[in-house]
């Protein structure tokens, strides 16, 4: 599942869409595009224009205008591996994307175009997404997410995180609590800061928590300018055959809060 840095650098193309206006738009998938039958999208948006981006956590979406009026929003989930090309541009590349240059033989099937936005100056939006798992809706609703972990305060990082005795790996993945933390990310940030990933979230003691928020602030600047989690420190790691790369003890591995866990036997005790 693609990550707020990931999504971050998908927005960041997205930008190259605003203020054009937009000619047609191919919906008519009607998986990706539900709950909106073939054409209703396009029938909101044609004549408009997409006017900024927005993302919190995982979640992105524009504002649009259409005919002087202000439109309905325009969401777009990426899935587990969708990117949106504008003109050619990708977001997110990943390490080996689709629309490379050296991308494998049949990487670019036109049918992996879930969702296209033409615009009359002849360029294009499009979500492109070989698993058919993406999602474009108008006006999502994105306000039971928690704040986004870019851009919380240490201060209500502190009362959100370490509120109650689930595992502080669960807490940092809970998206009402603090939302773009995916499980990547979570086990590099509590790598980073030496903490165990099953420790219960109300035993952190306050310099654990500033440690733990300074650790999250620096994967993901970290993440987003080398191109997503996959680039962290620890992530090539996470295999039974692997040390860590600090200290040379063990990976260990298990399941915390339901997810797959990778962590230090000694540093992250």
């Amino acid at each position: 599942m693609p990550e707020l840095p990931e999504v971050e650098l998908a927005r960041t193309v997205l930008s190259d869409a605003l203020h054009r206006e937009i000619a047609s738009i191919d919906d008519n998938d009607d998986w990706v595009c539900r709950p909106h039958p073939p054409g209703q999208i396009a029938a909101a948006l044609v004549g408009g224009e997409l006017t900024a981006t927005h993302r919190r956590g995982k979640t992105m979406w524009c504002e649009t205008s259409v005919r002087g009026d202000v439109g309905p929003e325009l969401g777009i989930h990426l899935g587990m591996g969708g990117r949106i090309v504008v003109d050619g541009r990708v977001g997110p590349t990943g390490p080996e994307h689709p629309e490379s240059p050296t991308a494998s033989p049949g990487a670019r099937k036109p049918e992996w175009d879930r969702f296209t936005v033409h615009f009359a100056d002849g360029g294009s939006l499009r979500l492109f997404d070989k698993r058919r798992l993406g999602r474009v809706r108008l006006d999502p609703d994105h306000e039971a997410l928690g704040p986004d972990a870019e851009e919380i305060t240490r201060e209500d990082f502190r009362t959100r995180i370490g509120r109650g005795h689930s595992a502080v790996k669960a807490r940092l993945l809970d998206q009402t609590v603090l939302a773009g933390v995916g499980n990547l990310l979570a086990d590099e940030t509590l790598w980073q800061a030496s903490i165990s990933p099953a420790r219960p979230a109300d035993e952190l003691r306050p310099k654990d928590l500033d440690r733990l928020y300074d650790s999250l602030e620096s994967s993901l600047k970290a993440a987003i300018a080398h191109g997503g989690v996959h680039t962290g420190e620890v992530i090539p790691y996470r295999n039974a055959d692997a040390a860590c790369p600090r200290c040379g003890s063990h990976m260990l591995h298990g399941t915390v809060g339901g997810r797959s866990t990778w962590w230090c036997a000694e540093e992250q005790r």
